[in-house]
């Protein structure tokens, strides 16, 4: 049983990761837009999260160190500080995204104007950091957040054409009226999203607060195949919802509570509340962990004490940073800017700044210096070769195409 709930850090970190504001509604305007034709890019960024994850759990494990602390020794102070500067903003700007999503979530489920909700959910994201153990934490909201299999759920009841769906997954084409720079546009959106810098510093920093070593590295796996897959899964059962019921009634999705559309239709009210739930958990264990994520960073590159497993008084300046991050990011909602997009500008942007996570990362896991002979297989140095290479594209082309598409429109 024991073994069973520590596979919660990846479920937890699937579901911030993928199921975050900007995963919910990017999978449901995809599907509603360019139907079943991008659900390949999810199965890579899937591939890929789990590739890297494993290296990021693994060093962590054999180390005993967080990933961004090794890499800023192997790789020197100055390529770490560029890697932190980009990292950081990347984490400011999600975790804005991710408090107005939770606030969107209890606007849907009361009526009260979200920027109402904006301050309690900072507060009590701050009193959760601050008090509730890590294995409460992560154990808690990852679990609350597989309410959302109520999307898988209410596409059963629907009974799709499952091979219609199928055939527009395997034969990516893109529909009529709609140009190539949009399509791929949002195809590096969801590449993006799916690989976001703060999931590795958090799965590895993670399992430092958890006491990982050698002998931990099958429940590192076991958390790595049953948390990344089932939150891709989940993004794709967004997305065919969305194409089987938004795509043929001309419906687009630019607001959290159309997202949800799909699930009132086929499961009515206590469909939407199970919806609910799981929109709240995911978005705010996302907004916990890019905190979490901000703090283990900045306090790794620096060589301060960090981490939940030290009290306040122990690590004074880790949490510091966690609230000083969640006041900058409530002061960013504020403003008004509207969560969805500022989610969709993030994940763009992360994608800009992947290369300076998983190259290192990359550079890391085959260094015996560290790893011993517990480097990484021929064929994970293959694969992880060939997700860099794509990630180099897409962090190339993520600008251009931004600006070519104003940003999807």
């Amino acid at each position: 049983m024991s073994k069973l709930a520590s596979i919660t850090l990846g479920i937890l970190t699937a579901i911030g990761g993928f199921l975050d504001i900007g995963e919910l509604v990017t999978g449901s305007l995809t599907g509603a837009r360019f139907g079943m034709s991008l659900a390949w890019v999810v199965v890579l960024g899937v591939a890929a999260i789990m590739l890297y994850a494993d290296m990021s759990g693994r060093i962590a494990a054999i180390t005993g160190r967080a990933v961004f602390d090794i890499v800023r020794e192997r790789l020197g102070p100055r390529a770490g500080l560029v890697n932190l500067v980009a990292s950081f903003l990347i984490n400011f700007l999600t975790l804005a995204a991710e408090i107005g999503g939770v606030a969107l979530a209890l606007d849907l489920a009361s009526d009260v104007s979200y920027l109402l909700w904006v301050p309690l959910v900072s507060l009590l994201a701050w009193v959760v950091i601050w008090r509730l153990p890590y294995q409460a934490m992560e154990r808690v909201y990852g679990l609350m957040g597989l309410a959302l299999i109520v999307f898988v759920v209410a596409l059963v009841k629907l009974h799709p054409s499952w091979s219609g769906l199928w055939h527009g997954a395997s034969h990516p084409t893109v529909p009529t009226g709609e140009g190539h720079p949009t399509w791929f546009y949002y195809a590096i959106a969801l590449f993006g999203a799916a690989i976001t810098p703060y999931e590795v510093f958090f799965f590895s920093s993670g399992a430092i607060e958890e006491g990982w070593t050698r002998k931990d590295l099958a429940e590192s796996r076991a958390n790595i195949l049953v948390g990344f897959p089932l939150g891709g899964a989940l993004t794709i059962a967004w997305m065919a919802l969305a194409a089987v019921v938004l795509q043929p009634r001309g419906i687009s999705v630019d607001h959290l509570g159309q997202a949800g559309l799909p699930v009132a239709f086929a499961l009515g009210k206590v469909g939407v509340a199970f919806m609910l739930v799981g929109f709240f958990a995911a978005t705010f264990g996302a907004a916990m962990e890019v905190t979490l994520s901000s703090g283990y960073i900045l306090g790794q590159y620096l060589g301060w004490s960090w981490g939940k497993k030290l009290r306040p008084r122990e690590a004074p300046r880790f949490y510091a940073v966690c609230l000083l991050v969640l006041f900058g990011a409530t002061g960013l909602v504020l403003t008004t800017i509207d969560p969805v997009k500022l989610t969709e500008y993030a994940v763009v942007l992360s994608a800009v700044a992947l290369p300076l996570t998983y190259f290192p990362i990359l550079v890391v896991a085959n260094d015996r210096t560290y790893l011993g002979d517990d480097v990484n297989s021929w064929w994970m140095n293959l694969l992880g070769t060939g997700f860099l290479v794509v990630i180099v594209v897409a962090s190339a082309a993520a600008i251009p195409l931004m600006i070519a598409t104003k940003a999807g429109l």
